[in-house]
């Protein structure tokens, strides 16, 4: 039997609103994460992912609270992060509700910190999280940190199984040249990844219609998807995307 693909609206969060941009830049507010969680879960979302995505760049942890709110007014699986560098950071965001955790600049930094948290929670509650950007000159793709606002030297196909082999039980990757473009997932970046790992793919960065999943989920061979502005705006409505996707022989939680 195969494993349900997943649908998992991201909630980049702010000064306590979600935000979304293109490329990462021109933030706009768009609601409370509280509600948007809520109404996510009534939609039929499979998983939420959580970021504050200006922890990292304010050099503060994750805000604690507000997955404690969130994680206590829904029942679907949370992943959450942004800031995150050290155990004491994972375990308090764990502890205040999410089922898994992602790790990103921090892991780029100290790949141990993988490894730590993956002893102490096991690996399906660690997230191994890649911002990755072409790199036309290298012909590579290139990881980046800090919000995706600094290049580092690490392959991002070299870099995820690097993740893995540290302990990382799942890959949250996502693409710097598709992101908020809606111009469709970057396929070839998770057929490249496919290739060399062999554990759940979460894919990220560039979903515009209904087709964009079938692609990412067929040639990508993704195992979820996320998407922000399309779920956020009301461009796709999850119920119809599901639809979508179990007539394309997908198996889907309907």
């Amino acid at each position: 039997m195969a494993l349900a693909k997943r649908i998992v609206p991201a909630l980049d969060v702010k000064n306590g609103r979600v935000v979304k941009g293109i490329n990462f830049l021109n933030l706009k507010d768009i609601g409370d994460p509280v509600d948007a969680a809520i109404a996510y879960q009534n939609a039929g979302a499979d998983e939420l992912v959580f970021l504050d995505i200006s922890a990292t760049l304010e050099g503060r942890s994750t805000m604690i609270d507000m997955i404690e709110r969130v994680s206590s007014a829904v029942f679907i699986p949370l992943t959450a992060g942004g800031g995150v560098n050290d155990l004491a950071s994972m375990r308090a965001i764990i502890k205040a509700g999410a089922d898994k955790v992602f790790l990103n600049s921090a892991a780029v930094a100290n790949p141990d910190l993988i490894r730590q948290g993956a002893e102490l929670f096991g690996s399906q509650a660690i997230v191994g999280a890649i911002d990755s950007k072409w790199d036309e000159r290298a012909n590579r793709h290139r990881v980046y940190v800090s919000g995706g606002t600094k290049p580092t030297d690490l392959e991002t196909t070299r870099w995820a199984q690097k993740m893995i082999q540290y302990g990382a039980g799942e890959l949250l990757v996502t693409s710097m040249d598709t992101d908020g473009t809606k111009q469709g997932y970057d396929v070839a970046l998770y057929q490249a990844l496919n290739k060399v790992v062999n554990v759940p793919i979460v894919a990220s960065g560039g979903a515009g219609d209904l087709s964009d999943f079938v692609a990412v989920f067929k040639s990508g061979r993704v195992d979820a998807a996320l998407a922000a502005s399309v779920f956020h705006y009301g461009e796709i409505a999850i119920p119809n995307l599901k639809q979508r996707l179990h007539h394309e022989g997908m198996v889907v939680r309907l």
